[in-house]
């Protein structure tokens, strides 16, 4: 198991420059949150998030953009993935769970998932249709719907990443939530 990384201190990622401490103390919660959702494993989710906003500082002709957010997160896609490839690859036993020992030993069902492949394909078509019909919205207001329903993240960290007021990112959330509500009316109705 690899060892918990400290969190570097902004001066250590860029002496002398506030907008890159900015950029730090902007994405590295949401990364970490990012990646344990994803695997799981707390040490690694802060090692990735590390390695992402290394990669994001170091990258030639990377400016505070507005579209920074998109980037600093298609950078942590690329390191998920290089991450499942290496565990693929390295067959980890630490990151396995022996599904046999753990039911034994705790009889708890819980850990077997009883959808039946009906349920997971509507799951699914739903899903895709609700994504479809936030795409009609603006690009912020449906980031932050699907970072806060999706990606279970606090209208708070939503905001600070944003750098938005909270308020803000509850309106943004409602007016998704409410084009959701609109949609299926109309699709109820005759």
């Amino acid at each position: 198991m690899m060892p918990r990384p400290h969190s570097p201190s902004a001066s250590s990622i860029s002496t002398g420059d506030a907008a890159r401490q900015q950029l730090f103390s902007r994405f590295h919660a949401a990364l970490v949150r990012f990646f344990v959702r994803r695997i799981r494993v707390e040490a690694h989710a802060e090692d990735l998030a590390q390695d992402t906003l290394l990669r994001v500082l170091k990258a030639r002709g990377f400016d505070q953009a507005q579209d920074a957010e998109k980037y600093v997160f298609r950078v942590a896609i690329n390191q998920l993935r290089n991450y499942r490839s290496r565990v693929e690859c390295l067959d980890h036993p630490a990151l396995h769970v022996d599904i046999d020992t753990a039911l034994a030993g705790a009889g708890d069902q819980r850990l077997v998932e009883d959808f039946s492949p009906e349920r997971v394909l509507i799951g699914r078509d739903s899903l895709a249709e609700a994504l479809r019909v936030l795409a009609g919205l603006d690009e912020r207001t449906r980031n932050i719907f699907v970072l806060f329903k999706l990606e279970n993240m606090r209208q708070k960290e939503i905001a600070a990443l944003y750098g938005i007021g909270q308020s803000t990112v509850e309106k943004h959330v409602m007016k998704a939530t409410a084009h959701l509500l609109a949609y299926r009316g109309d699709q109820e109705s005759p």
